[in-house]
């Protein structure tokens, strides 16, 4: 690994408040640094899942606790204007409800107190081409799904013997082979939300004669929680309903499936609202790493500026435990001293 130059460019991400390019860098250090050298780096050896573990190993050892939770989801940067390959494509963004133009990247991230550590991650790629029949438009698809993905990344994290108790994920990660895949092949637990419709039965007898019913359809009270069967999963699971209110003032259900059958409703829910860091995660890496603010081209350099991201975030996180100091506020600490200068070389210029 390149480590000068990682570490080099990754200081430049937290640094700049614009784009993230190798001539910008160059700059930034007056020389010292060619924009070819920056480009190299980008575009040589392409770094992995493993690289980042390398890089995050220690930090992540001294933290590790067994209470500790590992949270599984995925963000698409969209890209609207970067030439179509086999990583910037067409992804379905669940939050948008429509598929956009971009990257797609599921991470793992280790979550203990108030540190969140990335300790996996892949790039979804698409590298299949064919027309499809309705639309006749040339579209892509993966040799892999994202939970085949996610379940690969499961067997890293428990290889590295990463300590946790809980796994964590959303309706999208719900499926049957995952649920199965961490209670039965790794004696460990996990806590996700499922849609409405998931079909369940809250009896061994019924779940054996095969009458299951919607979540939604299942005789809920204010504080009522369930021991039921999913259809299809072979272990009993608890089942939670939580009713919130949105922003704008709407009702909205969240059900939960819970493997331990030995905790309490508000045990499930508080450990539930552990998976919140991943969100303010993706944020960060958008906002305080310069995600989307590289204009690389090539599968290699996009790759690699998406591994460097993820190490500038671990980067920030260090600062939050030593500074205690968010990443926000960390970047706002950042952008405030780059004031201070250009407003002093402006007083200079106008001086001269």
């Amino acid at each position: 690994m390149d480590k000068e130059n990682l570490e080099l460019y990754t200081d430049y991400l937290l640094s700049t408040f614009g784009y993230a390019t190798a001539t910008g860098l160059s700059a930034m250090v007056n020389g010292q640094v060619s924009h070819d050298q920056v480009t190299r780096f980008l575009s040589g050896e392409e770094y992995t899942s493993k690289d980042l573990w390398q890089e995050v190993k220690a930090t992540v050892r001294k933290v590790e606790r067994e209470d500790a939770v590992l949270i599984f989801d995925d963000t698409i940067q969209e890209k609207p204007y970067t030439d179509e390959n086999e990583v910037m494509c067409w992804h379905y963004d669940h939050s948008k409800g429509r598929a956009v133009q971009g990257f797609n990247l599921l991470n793992c991230l280790y979550h203990v107190e108030d540190i969140s550590i990335p300790v996996a991650f892949e790039l979804i790629k698409k590298p299949i081409e064919y027309c499809d029949l309705k639309t006749h438009k040339l579209k892509r698809a993966s040799l892999v799904t994202k939970n085949e993905l996610m379940r690969a990344m499961l067997d890293v994290c428990v290889r590295n013997k990463l300590l946790f108790r809980f796994v964590l994920f959303d309706i999208w990660f719900s499926s049957k082979e995952n649920m199965i895949y961490i209670k039965e092949t790794f004696a460990k637990d996990f806590i996700c939300a499922l849609k409405g419709n998931r079909l369940a039965a809250i009896s061994a007898e019924d779940a054996q004669d095969n009458r299951f019913t919607s979540i939604e359809d299942l005789p809920w009270q204010e504080e009522s929680m369930f021991t039921g069967w999913l259809k299809d999963v072979p272990f009993p699971v608890l089942l939670v309903r939580q009713i919130f209110t949105n922003k704008d003032g709407s009702t909205g259900i969240l059900y939960l499936a819970c493997s331990d059958t030995t905790v309490t409703r508000e045990f499930i829910q508080t450990t539930y609202q552990k998976r919140w860091p991943i969100e303010v995660f993706h944020k960060s890496l958008k906002h305080n790493a310069a995600l989307g603010k590289a204009p690389v081209r090539r599968v290699v350099t996009q790759n690699n500026h998406v591994f460097a991201v993820l190490y500038a975030f671990f980067k920030l996180e260090c600062l939050k435990i030593k500074r205690h100091l968010n990443h926000f506020a960390l970047r706002s600490h950042l952008y405030l001293k780059a004031i201070r200068v250009a407003y002093d070389e402006l007083q200079l210029l106008k001086a001269a």
